[in-house]
């Protein structure tokens, strides 16, 4: 009869993927949008998951001409 692995020690991973989940949640007061801080054109381009190139970081300046810090919102929650 073939052998039950024994469980893992708190000290290791499981093994099998699952993770323990013992932290609570982050606090909302550190929770933040970034929206508080200066954000620049490559940034934003950044944010979007795209490469900058200058075309694309003129628009995202246009953009945070046009909606400000707010312009991040669409891609920070």
């Amino acid at each position: 009869m073939p052998q039950s692995p024994e469980p893992p020690t708190p000290d290791e991973p499981p093994e099998s993927g699952e993770q323990r989940h013992t932290e609570l949640p982050t606090p909302d007061r550190l929770l933040h949008t970034g929206a508080e801080g200066p954000i620049d054109p490559e940034d934003l381009v950044r944010l979007s998951g795209r490469e900058p190139t200058p075309e694309l970081i003129e628009e995202a300046r246009v953009l945070l001409a046009e909606e400000g810090p707010a312009a991040i919102e669409r891609y920070l929650p």
